[in-house]
C-alpha cells in the first residue's frame, strides 16, 4: 500500500490533475470515481489508484493487465480532485481523434463547433449533451478550455470516452474542411436572420457556438452558411453557452426524429 506523497505514482497524478502542460507531455488525464472507472475502455487504462477504505469496502478485482494500487485515505485525498473523494482515480491515455472521425457512420453528421469556450462546465456539459442528442463530433478553436481538466472530465459524465472531438489551431480552416465535406454550418448569433426553429436541420450540418463572454468573431461567422438566433424575451440578451448549444442540438435531433419515424 503506498503511504507517501512522494511515491513518484502519487507525484505523477497531482501533476496531471494540477498542470496542462503534465497532462501533454505524459499523454493522459484523469478520471475519478467508480463510474468512470467502470466506463473507461480497458484498454486506455494507464494505471488504477483506489483509497483503503474503498478497497476494504468493496474489494474491486484489478483490471487485468493494468498496474493497481492502494493508496492510504490521506495520500489519496491529496491525489482527488473533489473535496470528497470517491475513492478511484485513473490514468487514461489521452484520445487523438482524426478529422474523419468527427462525422461518425451517419448518413446525416451532425457536429458541434467551439469557439473559445472558457468555462470548463459549460465545455464538458456540451460533450455530455451532445451525445444524447446524437451529435457526431465537435470541433474546439484553440482558445477553448482544457478538455482534459479535472472538471471538465467531471462534466462529461463519460462522454469524454465516445464523444469524437478534434481542437485546431485555426478554426476558420476548420470551418472551410467541414463545409467542403458536405455540412452547412450554422452560427449562433444575436445578430442571426432567422430563428432557430425554424431552420431544416435534417441534412449533414453543424452549430457553431461562440466565446460565453464576446460571442463569436465576425470573421469566423462570416464563413458559416447562415445566422441564426434564438429568441429572447425580457432583457436577456443571450444563453449560457452550454443551453444556447442544448438547444439547437436536440432542436435538430428532433427534426431527424420526426423524418425517421414519418
Amino acid at each position: 500500500m503506498i503511504t507517501s506523497l512522494q511515491n513518484p505514482g502519487v507525484k505523477e497524478v497531482i501533476s496531471l490533475r494540477k498542470k496542462r502542460k503534465a497532462r501533454r507531455e505524459a499523454d493522459a488525464f484523469l478520471v475519478e470515481g467508480p463510474r468512470m472507472y467502470r466506463e473507461a475502455p480497458q484498454d486506455r487504462l494507464v494505471r488504477v489508484y483506489v483509497s483503503e477504505s474503498f478497497y476494504e469496502k468493496n474489494r474491486p478485482a484489478p483490471p487485468e493487465g493494468v498496474p493497481f494500487e492502494v493508496v492510504s485515505d490521506p495520500v489519496f485525498a491529496a491525489m482527488s480532485d473533489t473535496e470528497t473523494p470517491q475513492g478511484v482515480i485513473c490514468v487514461v491515455r489521452q484520445y487523438h481523434w482524426e478529422p474523419a472521425d468527427l462525422f461518425g457512420q451517419k448518413r446525416e453528421p451532425l457536429c458541434m463547433i467551439l469557439e473559445d469556450i472558457q468555462d470548463p462546465g459549460n465545455l464538458g456539459t456540451i460533450l455530455r449533451t451532445a451525445e444524447g442528442a446524437g451529435v457526431t463530433g465537435i470541433v474546439m478553436s484553440s482558445g477553448c478550455a482544457d478538455i482534459y481538466s479535472p472538471k471538465v472530465i467531471r462534466s462529461t459524465m463519460g462522454s469524454i470516452f465516445r464523444m469524437p472531438f478534434v481542437r485546431t489551431e485555426s478554426l476558420e480552416a476548420a470551418i472551410r474542411f467541414v463545409r467542403r465535406s458536405g455540412l452547412a454550418v450554422y452560427a449562433a448569433h444575436l445578430e442571426g436572420s432567422v430563428p432557430y426553429d425554424t431552420v431544416n436541420y435534417t441534412k449533414a450540418c453543424a452549430f457553431l457556438i461562440g466565446n460565453e463572454g464576446r460571442g463569436l468573431k465576425e470573421e469566423t461567422a462570416a464563413l458559416c452558411e447562415r445566422r441564426i438566433r434564438i429568441p429572447m424575451e425580457g432583457q436577456v440578451e443571450s444563453l449560457n453557452a452550454a443551453v444556447a448549444s442544448a438547444l439547437l442540438m436536440y432542436e435538430a435531433a428532433r427534426q431527424r426524429r420526426f423524418i425517421v419515424r414519418n
